[in-house]
């Protein structure tokens, strides 16, 4: 029996065959600080090696499933006296792909259940999952461009391939925020409940999930799922590379200092 009670941003619990992993930083709405990050990569690697998991469940605590990433600490990193070095900001994000290594690399099928936001990375983590299931006044999106910055971190390579290129273009250039029940019929999520019932489907998918066959289950899962790497291989890193370039960029910079502030950005391309 694999041991989780180390993890401190992230809660691991057993339903029977199926491992609930809550992201857990409910007062920022579980935007991914370091220690949430470190935590849920360690959890990934945890339930893929547990024998007594046969599918698994991911969930945020509190009202949403995760903010993404903490726009708060940009500002901070633009403002520091001691702010890392351009080439170590570009690595360090390079490093985000293997958040999306990992899910993929889960051997038992996963389950998201979003709830509240999903936004960027969290969109991201949501939609790497096997199943998706979404509450219907969920809100999705990838607001990398309002913040000045490429969509990098995986939404390029999962909101083509998950609805049509046209909604995915648009969604992707504008940042603009799609309910959970549109998200289903646009084939975002499998499907879109009351949130009152989402982890109730979410958990009754997984069990489902959880009693077939495992090895069959489990290959296909990696199956279907070389077709995911493949566009991996085609878009993301190239798509970390432009996001780290932007991340130096004037107009981050100013977006970020603008939400602090509440206040609209003046971008000027630079």
């Amino acid at each position: 029996m694999t041991d989780y009670d180390d993890l401190e941003k992230v809660n691991v619990t057993k339903e029977g065959l199926v491992a609930v992993v809550s992201l857990n930083r409910p007062e920022a709405r579980n935007a991914m600080s370091p220690e949430l990050t470190r935590d849920f990569r360690e959890a990934c690697r945890r339930v893929a090696g547990d024998d007594s998991v046969r599918a698994v469940l991911i969930r945020g605590e509190g009202k949403s499933f995760c903010a993404g990433g903490d726009v708060k600490g940009f500002d901070e990193m633009a403002k520091s006296t001691n702010p890392p070095s351009p080439a170590k900001r570009v690595a360090d994000l390079l490093n985000a792909r293997e958040i999306c290594d990992l899910i993929l690399a889960i051997p038992q099928p996963t389950v998201s259940a979003v709830q509240g936001h999903a936004i960027g990375l969290g969109s991201t983590i949501a939609l790497f999952c096997d199943i998706v299931i979404v509450a219907d006044d969920a809100q999705i999106a990838d607001m990398h461009t309002n913040i000045g910055v490429v969509a990098g971190d995986g939404g390029q390579v999962m909101w083509p391939l998950m609805m049509p290129i046209g909604a995915a273009r648009w969604y992707l250039l504008t940042g603009d925020r799609i309910s959970g029940a549109e998200a289903a019929r646009l084939g975002m999520a499998l499907k879109s409940v009351p949130e009152d019932q989402l982890y109730a489907e979410a958990l009754a998918a997984a069990n489902k999930l959880a009693e077939l066959p495992p090895i069959a289950v489990q290959g296909t899962k990696i199956t279907l799922n070389r077709i995911v790497k493949d566009r991996m291989d085609l878009t993301l890193d190239f798509g970390l590379l432009y996001e780290g370039a932007t991340y130096l960029s004037e107009d981050h910079i100013e977006a970020a200092a603008a939400f602090v502030e509440k206040r609209k950005p003046k971008f000027t391309g630079r």
